[in-house]
């Protein structure tokens, strides 16, 4: 094993010919305050596992197992920061990001031993024929499907926003009805407009997740309210599509209760297609397997979105039984698991007798 700049882990199962063409398997190995235990791990675990499950036998390529330093971005407040590494994009602007305590990326990562230096070495080489990423799949439909496995055939675009609805705060008790110019009410009818409109669009989904009324009092009118707005979708037209729409709407409630409101966008993160090719190899392996396939989009970003810019990459998900994530309830099925184990060596052979598989190479 070995830990480059950014403090990703690396594990190398040589293949047969000692070229160094190589698959990438792996997942991120951090995760959020008080969440469960399979969120990341368990990718990098079922790549562990799928080497072990070979019991020796080489493929024609080499299998890379990489675990992920940090990609749920809670400490600095940006996300992907290993798998941005191998990429690239690991850059000045984000090493100098600070946490809580003021302490950089450049410091965190000084302080664990590694020099940042040489991160610029932790870059993608030569030989890389794609990253394959087993992980939970965070949400209730593979549930809802009786399905243990789902192939994801692209991971949602991602649009957040903050809007601020500015009206007049004034007495709760002898300001009429009719005269106020609540800012809270304002914000309260934006978040349920949105909800009518994101069900009307198919695969949309759109969150108002924080209200946060000032000065906050009981007896006061609300004069102020910041509201949040997440936006994602597969497709990069319709996600700012709906934007726009819900901005308009916004805008137009606004006018209707004479006040004022104001956006800002805090993220704009484009959606990403899977390969096709792994995605069909997928398909077949886990057909091959016994079960239906499902091809699904993910509304989360993981690292195969970043991989993806310069490497031929594919998702699997396990079910999340009750759909729950970020929890400490968050849970597998152990059959599931098997069964993912059964589908990526699937997998393995139809890549390792695939011609096509082994002449790629990723992008420079």
């Amino acid at each position: 094993m070995t830990v480059d700049a950014a403090g990703n882990l690396h594990g190398l199962y040589p293949g047969t010919d000692g070229a160094d063409r190589r698959l990438l398997i792996g997942s991120h190995l951090d995760t959020v305050p008080d969440a469960g235990a399979y969120d990341g791990i368990l990718g990098v675990m079922l790549a562990v596992s799928l080497v072990e499950s070979l019991k020796g036998r080489r493929l024609p390529f080499a299998l890379e197992i990489i675990g992920f330093s940090e990609e749920e971005g809670v400490r600095f407040g940006v996300p992907f920061i290993g798998s941005r590494a191998l990429v690239g994009r690991l850059d000045e602007e984000l090493l100098s990001r600070r946490d809580s305590n003021s302490v950089s990326v450049r410091e965190a990562i000084q302080s664990y031993g590694l020099k940042p230096t040489e991160i610029p070495a932790a870059n993608l080489q030569e030989g890389v024929l794609g990253y394959l990423e087993f992980h939970i799949e965070q949400g209730p439909v593979l549930e809802h499907r009786d399905l243990p496995l789902g192939v994801v055939e692209a991971i949602a675009g991602q649009t957040r926003m903050d809007l601020v609805f500015t009206g007049v705060a004034s007495h709760a008790g002898t300001t009429p009805m009719a005269l106020r110019r609540d800012a809270l009410v304002a914000a309260a009818e934006w978040a349920l407009a949105v909800e009518k409109d994101a069900r009307a669009v198919p695969g949309l989904v759109a969150t108002v997740g924080v209200l946060e009324a000032k000065p906050g009092a009981t007896n006061v009118i609300a004069g102020e309210c910041r509201a949040t707005l997440d936006v994602r979708h597969e497709s990069d037209a319709t996600r700012t599509q709906a934007v726009n729409a819900f901005l308009r709407n916004a805008t137009e409630i606004a006018n209707r209760r004479d006040i004022s409101v104001a956006s800002s966008t805090k993220l704009t993160q484009p959606a990403t297609q899977m390969d096709t090719f792994l995605v069909r190899e997928i398909d077949a392996a886990v057909s091959q397997a016994g079960i239906k396939s499902h091809r699904m989009v993910s509304g989360a970003g993981h690292d195969a979105m970043i991989l993806a810019e310069k490497v031929a990459s594919a998702m699997i998900f396990l079910r999340s039984p009750g759909g729950i994530s970020h929890n400490p309830k968050e849970s597998v099925l152990v059959e599931d698991v098997a069964k993912a184990i059964e589908c990526g060596l699937h997998l393995l052979n139809h890549l390792a007798s695939s011609p096509e598989f082994q002449t790629r190479a990723h992008r420079a």
